[in-house]
């Protein structure tokens, strides 16, 4: 076998597993990423782009650089993988700049000479912000956060193109025409005051002499508009909106369930082996996201490094990177593989402590090979086998970043709607551990009808049933797939 032929995933794969197992794959053989095919693609939600399965994290040594670590190497070498997905954000400290750095590089900065607008066509490329609010932020909203590096009276406009300057032009606040990012996102949405913050503007009247939510402007600067007065240039800086969430399901259900706009095209939500251990995300917001077919990226694979020792809080240091490929205990491909066999996951950032020349000791290069799986490659009762692997750190505790787990709750703001027919409308369950399997509803003790649980995408469209009558109770209880019900209050019609 000649030293740089191009090997089929299936032969790489196996190549790749006996080295890492320190087996001789053959005398004067050596994997390198020259020998592997194009990486594994999903499509995008509703981008009309295929992404790779593995995209870089701009947090870990991105962010907090430790002194021996070159952060340009480690974009560089993902570039080199072909890795087409790229994440980082406006409270990512120098993320973005090394990001502008690396471009340069790669030629990425538009109206330079050397210009590959090719390959800048063929990555996408993921900021987001802080801000709720077009024009600010007001600390009056409970944990709403500014950006780190937002002048007073910035907001998430200010943001996007204090991340174009950043990403590709002076740092100070210039960029040349011609640079965008793929997707802006509204960033670690976590409660319901702070969604009425974003939509703001959007739902009900728009004062553009007043602030309003973020997500109006952001269309302008997507659509090239100036409907907030915000664009008089007419730019268009934006490809797609999106929003991420780490710990509230219901709040980022909320989020998709109000855009009656269709502005949002992508999501970031974080999932690991500990996931059902708490309020999870798999069956509670994913699904919502992906009947709306909303691009999803999975984050916190290894829960920001607390899998493998850092203590449960957010990194704001160097010596918080992990930098390791694993354990012997709880090594870091199934973790990744668990991540990537979630339905409706489309890619998956990983932060990245450190690149070496030895693939096997790269943690780059670890991960995205760990990434090259199929959705279904594991069935559930192998799924469930890796999270198993989770019990070894902190015996499970590793989510600090999520909301714990309430079990199955009963089904939402049930209701008798009489204008019309007779019906009985309720929202969505929130799933425990198990996804839900159904609603029955139960006239005077007795079940009259059993509906099959699907995702609800919007607040305009409850379940009904429309099998009520005058002078009867009813309950509606959710039952999940393990058999276990949570049962609403008596309505009485």
């Amino acid at each position: 076998m000649a030293n740089k032929r191009t090997l089929s995933r299936r032969e790489f794969m196996k190549l790749w597993a006996a080295a890492a197992a320190g087996i001789t794959v053959m005398p004067g053989f050596t994997l390198d990423s020259s020998h592997f095919p194009q990486p594994m693609k999903r499509r995008f939600g509703k981008t009309n782009f295929d992404v790779t399965t593995f995209g870089l994290g701009g947090q870990a040594s991105l962010q907090w650089t430790p002194e021996d670590v070159n952060p340009i190497e480690i974009i560089l070498k993902a570039f080199e993988l072909k890795v087409n997905y790229f994440d980082t954000s406006n409270v990512y400290g120098p993320s973005q700049e090394n990001f502008g750095k690396a471009f340069r590089k790669l030629n990425l900065i538009p109206g330079t000479s050397h210009y590959n607008e090719n390959l800048r066509s063929s990555i996408f490329l993921t900021t987001k912000s802080m801000i709720r609010w077009a024009k600010g932020g007001y600390p009056e909203i409970e944990n709403v956060r500014n950006s780190s590096q937002a002048e007073p009276g910035g907001g998430a406009v200010a943001d996007l193109k204090r991340s174009l300057s950043q990403l590709f032009g002076d740092g100070k606040g210039n960029y040349p025409e011609g640079a965008y990012v793929d997707m802006i996102m509204i960033h670690n949405l976590t409660t319901f005051e702070e969604i009425d913050v974003v939509y703001k503007g959007l739902e009900g009247p728009l004062d553009i002499d007043d602030n309003f939510g973020a997500l109006i402007a952001l269309r302008d600067f997507r659509d090239g508009t100036n409907i907030t007065g915000m664009n008089p240039k007419h730019e268009k800086l934006i490809r797609h909106l999106g929003f991420s969430g780490h710990f509230s399901a219901p709040a980022m259900m909320e989020m998709i369930q109000r855009d009656r706009y269709d502005l949002l095209d992508g999501m970031l939500v974080s999932i690991n082996v500990n996931d059902r251990r708490y309020l999870n995300m798999q069956y509670n917001v994913i699904p919502v996201a992906q009947e709306k077919d909303i691009g999803i990226v999975g984050m916190k694979v290894f829960a920001d490094g607390t899998m493998y020792g850092k203590h449960a809080g957010w990194s704001n240091r160097p010596d918080h990177v992990i930098r390791n490929v694993g354990t012997n205990e709880i090594p870091s491909k199934p973790l990744v593989e668990y991540a990537l066999t979630t339905r409706g996951l489309d890619t998956l950032i990983i932060g990245i402590g450190h690149v070496d020349e030895n693939p096997l000791k790269c943690q780059l290069v670890q991960n995205f090979y760990a990434a090259q799986i199929e959705e279904d490659a594991l069935t559930e009762s192998e799924r469930r086998d890796l999270e198993r692997i989770g019990l070894r750190a902190r015996d499970g505790e590793t989510n600090y970043f999520q909301l714990p787990d309430s079990g199955l709750t009963a089904p939402r703001y049930p209701e008798v709607v009489k204008d019309g027919p007779l019906r009985l409308t309720w929202h969505t369950s929130y799933a425990g551990n198990e996804p839900i399997s159904h609603y029955e509803v139960i006239e005077d003790g007795t079940v009259i009808e059993k509906l099959v649980h699907k995702p609800q995408v919007s607040l305009d469209k409850p379940f009904e049933c429309m099998s009520v009558k005058a002078g009867h109770s009813y309950k509606i209880a959710a039952v999940d797939m393990a058999g276990r019900r949570a049962i609403s209050e008596v309505i009485t019609v």
